[in-house]
């Protein structure tokens, strides 16, 4: 059985910094696509970012440039540091995955039923 658990969420003000966790465990594909996606109070969800088995990333426009995802093979992990923050930033942050995914981009989360609970992200300005 998948599990994905999300943490590393929090307040910050805006221009700092953090770094969100995605743990999986019962995650055993050689191929899978692993999305941060995020929805803030009153908004629709928002692909973020993602990465593919092969360690192919990419972003969201909106934070392009400010957001990296990463994983940690070892420990079964994929980061998503967050830079320049912006009170627009402010959501739930999930990270959803999927095994030998079509395709892997910030809006593939739609299709996965695999997702964590998420982690609360709060930027003021």
């Amino acid at each position: 059985q998948v599990q994905l658990a999300e943490s590393g969420g929090g307040s910050v003000q805006a221009g700092g910094s953090l770094r969100l966790s995605c743990a999986a465990s019962g995650f055993i594909y050689n191929s899978y696509c692993v999305v941060w996606f995020r929805q803030a109070p009153g908004k629709e969800r928002e692909g973020v970012a993602a990465i593919d088995s092969d360690g192919s990333t990419s972003y969201a426009n909106s934070v392009k440039g400010r957001f990296t995802i990463s994983e940690d093979n070892t420990n079964h992990t994929v980061y998503l540091q967050m830079s320049s923050l912006k009170p627009e930033d402010t959501a739930t942050y999930y990270c959803a995955a999927e095994g030998y995914p079509v395709r892997c981009g910030p809006t593939s989360y739609f299709g996965m039923t695999n997702w964590g609970a998420g982690t609360a992200v709060t930027i003021s300005s």
